[in-house]
């Protein structure tokens, strides 16, 4: 900084910081029990007993067959050391430790293992639009106001009713009052309508923001004037918020609507390549959004997303996820604000977006630290990448337990062979988990 000063203030250490959170989440979901890993303890368990008791057959068998001889208890130890469950115990935790430390490092942060396991059994993957889809940063891109009223007394007085909202959309009308250096008036009285919009008194009169879901809250019906207006915003996917008043005397005390104000959300560049990469892999894309009909399919058809639920209130958005999942559908939500909390649990499967909020992060079993969408598809091909490896390494040392089990009992095998065979088996276990190092994130 040259020959200026330098003021610092840390807000967290040690074991507070962001870094040491993410380390413990990677510690966490190595130290969980998928179902997978929970069916491998089991066999090598039961690997243990059957291994006894196929050594104790073959020593009753050769005694009665050939009687007490020294080979009987070279076959016996063949048996034991032959039958050593080490392979089967690798198996799984081996790739899994090689797995979320790969993911970690490509922005896949897996909180829950069972959730990595899942991901590759999703075929719905449900995108709230706003902040995952889109950049979140709305900015105005048009007013229209009704007779008596000036654009810029319209945009003020909006702005002042958003002042204390902290609504992607309250921050776009804001931005844009102070581009213009418009005075804002003192209001009093803020209330948030949780899903409709804003409200607030100034100068003893009420004043709403908001969007449809006001409109009818409140039976109204935007003026004639405002229609066309509407209509194009609608056209070109944009939100439409109305600007509602009770101090003209044509409210008669029950609201009128003032203005009509358009705003527009940027849609992420990496979004379009994402729900392409999904349907790529068979996976049917869906959209969430409490913005109205028209917005939602205006980008959902430009993104190719197959399914949208418009004008969603947040308390609903889970019931959307189940409603999905009755159908027979295995889900994945994706979300990034407060209220995809409960839609991300509900999932089969919960991704939240790193940029978005910390309920959302921990309701959710995988984070994508990067806020990038193209991040869903690379934690699906991961998963199944995963459980391929699982499965591949299961197979392995199940093999040669199985083909040498019955050889050591025969009288096949030697010990010194018995001994490199179950060497073998782990070396191969660890080798086949290894290779999956060369995985990248989808580029």
């Amino acid at each position: 900084n040259g020959g200026g000063s330098l003021r610092v203030r840390v807000t967290a250490t040690g074991e507070e910081t962001a870094l040491a959170g993410i380390m413990r989440l990677v510690a966490e979901a190595q130290q969980s029990k998928s179902r997978t890993q929970i069916l491998a303890d089991r066999a090598a368990a039961w690997l243990f007993y059957i291994a006894l008791g196929v050594a104790a057959i073959t020593a009753v068998a050769w005694l009665i067959a050939v009687g007490f001889d020294v080979d009987v208890v070279a076959r016996v130890a063949t048996v034991l050391v032959i039958a050593c469950p080490h392979a089967l115990g690798l198996a799984v935790p081996l790739v899994v430790a090689i797995t979320t430390s790969l993911a970690a490092r490509n922005g896949i942060l897996v909180r829950d293992r069972l959730a990595l396991e899942k991901a590759r059994e999703i075929d719905t993957v449900i995108f709230d639009k706003t902040g995952t889809l889109t950049e979140g940063s709305f900015g105005v891109v048009g007013v229209e106001t009704a007779d008596g009223w000036s654009e810029q007394r319209a945009l003020a007085l909006a702005a002042a009713v958003e002042g204390d909202s902290e609504h992607t959309i309250a921050r776009g009308i804001r931005h844009a009052a102070e581009e213009r250096d418009l005075a804002l008036s003192r209001v009093t009285n803020f209330e948030a309508l949780k899903g409709r919009g804003v409200r607030a008194t100034y100068n003893g009169d009420e004043v709403y923001l908001g969007g449809p879901r006001l409109m009818e809250m409140l039976d109204l019906e935007p003026p004639r004037a405002l229609n066309a207006f509407a209509e194009q915003a609608a056209s070109k996917g944009q939100t439409l918020v109305y600007l509602i008043t009770s101090d003209s005397p044509a409210s008669n005390g029950t609201g009128e609507v003032v203005a009509a104000i358009a705003l527009a959300d940027v849609i992420r560049p990496e979004s379009r390549e994402a729900v392409r990469r999904l349907h790529d892999m068979g996976v049917e894309v869906a959209m969430l959004t409490g913005d109205s009909e028209d917005v939602a399919r205006a980008v959902a058809q430009e993104l190719g997303i197959d399914l949208f639920f418009a004008e969603v209130l947040p308390e609903h958005k889970d019931e959307k996820v189940r409603q999905l999942q009755q159908q027979g559908k295995s889900v994945a939500m994706v979300g990034d604000g407060v209220n995809d909390a409960p839609a991300l649990a509900a999932a089969d499967v919960g991704m939240a977006m790193g940029n978005g909020t910390d309920v959302a992060m921990h309701a959710a079993g995988i984070t994508l630290m990067r806020g990038d969408p193209l991040l869903v598809a690379a934690a699906l091909d991961i998963s199944d990448r995963t459980v391929a490896k699982i499965r591949q390494n299961l197979f392995w040392a199940f093999f040669y337990n199985a083909a040498g089990i019955p050889l050591a009992a025969l009288g096949y095998l030697s010990p010194v062979v018995a001994g490199a065979a179950m060497a073998m088996s782990s070396v191969s276990v660890m080798s086949n988990a290894l290779l999956l190092k060369r995985w990248k994130a989808l580029q």
